[in-house]
């Protein structure tokens, strides 16, 4: 079954017909985590790079933040027996066409604090597609764990 990852949300599963998919990631960031070992996987779909910028939003939507979310998401994984050894990480997005003139830089925040907050986890990022300045969508499929990016028309395996 295909489930929408919307902006702000992660998804989590143990179902391997289950697929992901989430659409139009500009500067924001998709992280996909499988570990086909415990047959669990997620999706989390963040916008901004860390939860300071509004402490109490965060509370409410841990999502919409990268630090908060990317947290969130791996302690769901945790919890359905995935292992920090096994998950395989991939990152999509962080594009500055939003942000043309590169004054605040999201694109390449939200990227740098996911792969500061994977790294203080023990996660390293198997592959990625990110920067330029083209927006893409994003699939995972649960039970396999591929994951396929599509921009400008463009499908490919990540």
């Amino acid at each position: 079954m295909e489930r929408v990852v919307g902006i702000s949300e992660y998804a989590v599963s143990t179902d391997p017909g289950d697929t992901f998919v989430t659409y139009s990631l500009g500067s924001c960031v998709a992280l996909t985590l499988h570990d086909p070992v415990a047959g669990v996987a997620g999706m989390l779909h963040a916008m901004m790079p860390t939860k300071t910028a509004n402490a109490e939003k965060a509370a409410q939507t841990p999502a919409m933040y990268v630090d908060a979310g990317t947290l969130v998401m791996l302690q769901a994984l945790f919890d359905r027996g995935a292992t920090r050894a096994n998950l395989v990480a991939k990152v999509i997005g962080a594009a500055s066409h939003i942000d043309e003139g590169n004054l605040f830089r999201i694109g390449e925040r939200n990227y740098m604090v996911l792969r500061k907050v994977l790294w203080k986890n023990g996660v390293l990022i198997a592959s990625e597609d990110v920067g330029g300045n083209t927006s893409r969508t994003v699939y995972l499929d649960v039970g396999t764990g591929r994951t396929r990016v599509k921009s400008e028309g463009v499908v490919r395996e990540l």
